[in-house]
């Protein structure tokens, strides 16, 4: 018995017959595909750190998200910095990278060192000042970068500080 050809568009499977003429297809309704060697470094940069897209805006037309690698050279601290109204989630690839951040929420501020190891993950809310830090001497940090905003949004600052809120 055999299974009946589907419609193009109906059911679960593709039509499998190719076009007598080529399709031409928008870019926001196609997959992008980014090569590692094809990353963009033509990004927003903190000292200390660099930077690279795989997706964004530039690279493939995206318009809620940003994401891409950072590295960490052997031994350095990126500059203090935030990332706007951009929710950045992180996902460490190698090394052991440290996150630092001014935690204010108790009597007296504090600074907070988070130690990661290949696999963890980080989140930094939006406005949320931090530095990300590589203390090994041999071995350069790689993670992996998300955001909420098409592009990646830093501003550097002259130190680590809690920033001042509409509730203060």
């Amino acid at each position: 018995m055999s299974t009946p050809r589907t419609t193009p568009g109906e059911g679960f499977h593709p039509h499998l017959d190719l076009p007598a003429a080529p399709v031409t297809v928008p870019l926001s309704a196609r997959l992008h595909h980014v090569r590692a060697d094809g990353l963009d470094g033509d990004t927003a940069q903190t000292g200390g750190m660099r930077r690279f897209a795989a997706v964004s805006g530039k690279t493939v037309g995206s318009e809620k998200l940003w994401m891409g690698q950072t590295h960490v050279a052997p031994s350095t601290a990126s500059s203090d910095h935030h990332h706007g109204e951009s929710e950045t989630a992180i996902y460490v690839v190698s090394g052991h990278p440290e996150f630092v951040f001014l935690d204010d929420s108790g009597e007296q501020s504090q600074e907070v060192r988070l130690r990661t190891s290949p696999g963890d993950y980080i989140f930094v809310p939006p406005f949320v000042p931090h530095r990300e830090e590589n203390p090994d001497p041999a071995e350069e940090a790689v993670v992996v970068i998300a955001r909420s905003t098409q592009e990646a949004i830093v501003v550097n600052l002259p130190r680590l500080y809690a920033l001042p809120t509409d509730d203060a």
